[in-house]
């Protein structure tokens, strides 16, 4: 209990640095939603000052924040310039196709990222070692825009056996079909996500393992006559948990920042595409709520993270 209210502290004390920084960047960007000749060419100065009165940007930086914060508190990030809805529907609406996509892809990173790992560290030196070291070159040294687009070009455009874009090609009925065709819509995106998310993972768990089977305690184990899927159950996998599920939690920025580029390829009606449109538009109030809720998703996904360790290692204190 102690190290949950430590980090539920940290998320806080985190949630506050983060939003303070985020509001004062947006306000410092050169443009504005409500500058002349933005929403119309022929707006007046009177006009847009009426407008910045309703949504309480005639006020001090200091007083706009406190009360956005305040609000935020509250479950309330304002109303959308770009919509005038309000902008937690917006994210609401948006946030549980990005959250499969991602929760999908981090379990798929996690096994595939071990199993390429284990098993090059177990076979050093032969092909198997060779190809998986060159495999996760390529993952980690590829941008995922330029794979998404050679993805699409190869199996989309040329052999036509995968979606280009969106989430469903045929009609919402409840039917076995439709949640077909969705899973089938998903599988560039997520195999994108993956691919780009095992390499360093990999390598990472190979290095590690390599290590562990230097140690006396491995060398002890074989000497008593357990086979290797017996040390591989009571000590490499008790090793490898702890420090491929930190890195795997510190991992969870790129994976949710990778979206936005994704969700917009893919033409994705998910968090990150809004979070583009916003951006085009100079949507403020989506683009705050975007971050806060991006950082809060991040930061809770570490503290998972850590709660999973303590069950692991009870002696872990959440350092």
């Amino acid at each position: 209990m102690q190290v949950l209210g430590k980090k539920l502290l940290y998320l806080i004390i985190m949630l506050f640095i983060i939003s303070l920084i985020s509001f004062i960047a947006i306000n410092a960007a050169p443009n504005s939603f409500f500058a002349s000749g933005q929403l119309n060419p022929n707006i007046t100065e009177e006009s847009i000052a009426q407008l910045k009165a309703i949504y309480g940007l005639d006020k001090p930086l200091y007083v706009q924040y406190f009360s956005w914060l305040i609000a935020m508190v509250q479950l309330d990030f304002g109303i959308s310039f770009a919509s005038g809805s309000q902008v937690k529907d917006e994210i609401l609406s948006r946030i549980p196709i990005t959250l499969i996509i991602n929760v999908i892809s981090m379990v798929f990173i996690f096994f595939i990222s071990l199993y390429l790992g284990i098993k090059a560290a177990l076979n050093k030196n032969s092909f198997f070692d060779r190809f998986t070291g060159q495999l996760s070159l390529l993952s980690f040294s590829m941008p995922s825009f330029y794979l998404a687009l050679l993805l699409v070009l190869i199996f989309a455009i040329n052999f036509e056996v995968l979606p280009i874009a969106g989430l469903h090609s045929v009609p919402d009925d409840g039917s076995l079909a439709y949640y077909l065709d969705f899973a089938w819509h998903l599988i560039l995106p997520i195999s994108i996500i993956i691919f780009s998310g095992i390499g360093s993972l990999t390598l990472y768990i190979r290095s590690l393992t390599i290590e562990i089977l230097k140690s006396d305690y491995i060398f002890f184990a074989k000497a008593r006559g357990l086979n290797n899927k017996q040390i591989l159950r009571y000590y490499i996998l008790p090793n490898l948990y702890p420090p491929v599920i930190t890195l795997l939690g510190l991992s969870l920025p790129g994976i949710i920042g990778g979206s936005v580029i994704l969700e917009t390829i893919f033409s994705i009606d998910g968090m990150g595409l809004l979070f583009f449109q916003s951006a085009l538009a100079h949507d403020y109030p989506v683009i705050m709520g975007i971050l806060i809720i991006g950082a809060f998703l991040t930061l809770l996904g570490n503290i998972l993270a850590d709660l999973f360790l303590l069950k692991l290692n009870p002696n872990y204190d959440g350092k």
